[in-house]
């Protein structure tokens, strides 16, 4: 985390913008100079760096949750598309492809999918007589599959999650800044009380990845990026992901530098990214492994063997050996090669190597100059708003249209999207059904039907 916070200083430093996802709640000292004590004075003079001194960077300080402290970042449903939010849902492969049709359907209908509400609505639509009918040409849906879907959405939003979705949708714009004497403003998106939901926040980092690669033009090879992305926690991204999420973290991985972004994917050890990802990053600082277990061994080993060969060290024995804020780095050369690995001392950080008091975080984000544009929620006329008219407009007029995107009732059987007809007097068609359960009629139909299941004739 502390070298995460080094490089955010450097880069902010050279005009470079960076995001940074701050799930322990440490980084936002970023916007705080250092407090200097012994071992910060020790460290910057065993490495001979007199030109330390402490000072605060510009900060940006983002929230998903309402109410919290810093600018709103949300998305649109339609936006956070099908594969994501599969992921967030933890669908199977089967629900994950009903999903991706409810989208299509959306997008062929016109129908915008702002928040979880319009969603539900448009997957209890789908279950609808009408809706079913509709959705024959795309392949039909399952009432099963979609009661799970509208489950697990439901699920979502007792979480909280319903936060995260909605309008207005954060500007990835908005993370390209520069200071008046231009520095690059460092956009933290505090994720410290959300750590019992690791699967929303880590998609949710994917899909603003997935933005800025949609958003941003091409630019080539720049002297410097536009961005500077840090994907901390980056192993809770790739767990439990299916292969489609996956091959879509690595295509964005591969294709995002022609876009003039960087990324950096922080975790413990590379065994936490996939081997495909791993293949399209050129930089690495790699701190201490600790073999307590052969299974802690085999990491150690698997690890070393990536570095590029070199003749100065014992990869193998100097990733056991590392203490506190010693590394092993590569990066590549101008010419794309990989440089010889080297051991290196970290310098300490210029700002606070702590969490800065709620005082001082509330005042730099009350400084904010786009929070405001973020800070109430909008409703706009969308796909549960535009699915209730045509169902009301499909019906005579005066009758009740009921609830179209009613939740799942307890037993898990998807409700009826339509209202009850008028003037039925349901005990006298209970009655009317122990009558004939009770009459000669139904006895034989219920004898033909145990005799087939026989093997008989009657």
């Amino acid at each position: 985390t502390k070298t995460l916070q080094v490089l955010a200083e450097q880069l902010s430093d050279a005009g470079v913008p960076c995001f940074i996802s701050d799930i322990k709640g440490d980084i936002s000292g970023l916007s705080a100079p250092a407090e200097v004590n012994e071992r910060i004075s020790s460290r910057v003079a065993a490495i001979g760096y007199a030109d330390y001194a402490p000072k605060a960077f510009p900060v940006e300080f983002l929230t998903l949750d309402r109410g919290g402290t810093g600018a709103r970042l949300r998305a649109t449903v339609s936006s956070f598309g099908p594969i994501l939010m599969a992921k967030v849902l933890d669908l199977n492969e089967t629900q994950q492809s009903v999903l991706a049709m409810a989208f299509k359907y959306a997008d062929d209908k016109r129908l915008p999918l702002v928040d979880l509400n319009d969603l539900r609505a448009l997957l209890n639509h789908l279950n609808s007589d009408t809706g079913k009918t509709e959705m024959v040409e795309y392949g039909g849906v399952a009432t099963a599959t979609v009661g799970v879907i509208v489950r697990k959405i439901v699920e979502l939003e007792q979480q909280g999650a319903d936060a995260f979705f909605g309008a207005p949708e954060f500007a990835v714009g908005d993370f390209l800044r520069q200071t008046d004497d231009g520095r690059g403003v460092i956009s933290i998106l505090e994720l410290a009380d959300m750590q019992d939901r690791p699967a929303l926040f880590s998609t949710f980092m994917m899909w603003l990845l997935a933005s800025l690669y949609e958003s941003l033009p091409e630019v080539g090879d720049l002297d410097r990026p536009k961005l500077v992305f840090f994907f901390d926690e980056a192993h809770l991204l790739f767990r439990d992901a299916n292969e489609t999420f996956t091959e879509q973290v690595e295509l964005v991985a591969r294709l995002i530098r022609s876009k003039g972004v960087g990324v950096f994917f922080v975790t413990h050890a590379p065994a936490d990214v996939p081997a495909t990802v791993l293949g399209q990053l050129g930089n690495r600082v790699q701190h201490a492994l600790r073999a307590f277990t052969p299974d802690d061994l085999k990491i150690v080993r698997a690890t070393a063997e990536t570095f590029p060969v070199t003749t100065f060290y014992e990869v193998t024995e100097e990733l056991t050996k590392l203490g506190i804020g010693e590394a092993l780095v590569t990066a590549l050369d101008p010419k794309g090669v990989p440089m010889p690995t080297v051991r290196t001392m970290m310098r300490p950080p210029r700002s606070l190597m702590a969490q800065v008091e709620p005082q001082a975080l509330a005042a730099v984000a009350a400084a904010s100059p786009i929070a405001a544009r973020y800070a109430t929620d909008e409703d706009p006329v969308s796909a549960k708003e535009m699915l209730a008219e045509r169902l009301a407009a499909g019906r005579p007029a005066g009758e009740s249209m009921g609830e179209v995107a009613e939740p799942p009732p307890p037993s898990g059987r998807m409700r009826s999207t339509r209202a009850p007809e008028r003037g039925v007097d349901w005990g006298e068609v209970a009655q009317e059904g122990a009558r004939f359960a009770r009459s000669g009629t139904f006895n034989t139909i219920l004898r033909s039907v145990l005799g087939i299941l026989r093997g008989g004739r009657r």
